[in-house]
């Protein structure tokens, strides 16, 4: 009987340990399901979907481990349909797989409202009140290799018009407008968001960065983009029926490349560009026969020195 015992705990102990490192190994393997990391702040991000997707792995395989071996090793003999023992209960059980969850869901609460605050979402109080809570840094995440670079170094700042249903980036330090997002790598970046007339979601996936745009407010946004490429930007709230279409692409160059953007972009004078609500608005609007979703009139099409 000793042996047995002893049997059964290591049966346990080494089926826990398989069930640790095949968890852990799922959990590394989450981070080749996002798209690339182009920003600072996705780390954060990816760590938290990593660590979620791991504890997930372990609950989901440490349940059907568990129901497995049961069934292999404790069903009932053929043909014995004899009732099982009568249990009343038992305490410590109860209490145990009562504390468990819910030490589960502090853990992952803590970790997640850490990232929440690392990143500097600004919620509906944030936006209410104008501030950001006491202790809070506006969507700092720097490199880990270099926690305080990207606070040092200076910030390019550019504004950002969401309209019905078109983005606009104005660049203040060329004096430059454009449909076309373009950011320098390795550099923080503020955006000022602003909303022409109703909500919208500035979301780009590669930054795993979103924020609300809330009409009559200016919201500050900080990010560093890390990876040069091409991104793309999306509305992820719903601002009316062409809200589909309001997508933007987001450059990522060397911060040499992107000042020599600047520079020609600013030598071209401002020409109307291509809007796809308000083409499709146009189309639909010149049938004889109306269908469709009534809609108001899209935007007009902004003037910008660059419409990519």
């Amino acid at each position: 009987m000793e042996i047995r015992k002893i049997f059964n705990i290591l049966t346990v102990f080494v089926a826990a340990l398989i069930v640790t490192l095949i968890s852990f190994w799922i959990g590394q393997q989450a981070y080749s399901w996002l798209p690339p990391q182009a920003a600072a702040e996705s780390r954060l991000i990816d760590d938290l979907i990593s660590f979620l997707v791991t504890l997930g792995a372990f609950i989901f395989l440490g349940v059907t481990t568990t129901l497995i071996y049961s069934i292999i090793f404790h069903r009932a003999e053929k043909w014995d349909l004899s009732d099982g023992p009568h249990i009343e209960g038992n305490v410590t059980l109860e209490v145990v797989w009562t504390a468990i969850p819910i030490m589960l869901v502090l853990w992952i609460a803590s970790y997640s409202y850490q990232v929440y605050e690392e990143m500097g979402i600004q919620g509906p109080m944030e936006l209410v009140h104008l501030h950001n809570p006491v202790g809070m840094e506006s969507a700092y995440a720097a490199p880990t290799d270099e926690p305080t670079m990207a606070v040092a170094e200076p910030l390019e700042e550019i504004d950002v018009l969401a309209k019905q249903w078109a983005w606009v980036f104005h660049y203040p330090e060329k004096n430059v407008t454009s449909t076309e997002l373009h950011l320098p790598s390795d550099r923080r970046v503020r955006l000022a968001l602003k909303s022409e007339d109703v909500l919208h979601g500035f979301y780009i996936p590669a930054f795993r960065l979103k924020q609300d745009i809330i009409p009559n407010h200016t919201i500050d946004f900080e990010f560093t983009p890390i990876r040069e490429g091409k991104y793309r930007l999306t509305d992820s709230q719903y601002s009316g029926t062409y809200f589909a279409t309001m997508q933007a692409n987001v450059i990522v160059e060397s911060p040499e490349d992107y000042h020599q953007w600047l520079s020609v972009a600013a030598s071209q004078r401002p020409t109307a560009a291509h809007n796809q609500a308000a083409s499709e608005y146009a189309r639909a609007s010149s049938q004889s026969v109306k269908n469709g979703w009534t809609t108001v009139a899209p935007a007009a099409s902004p003037l910008v020195n660059y419409p990519g």
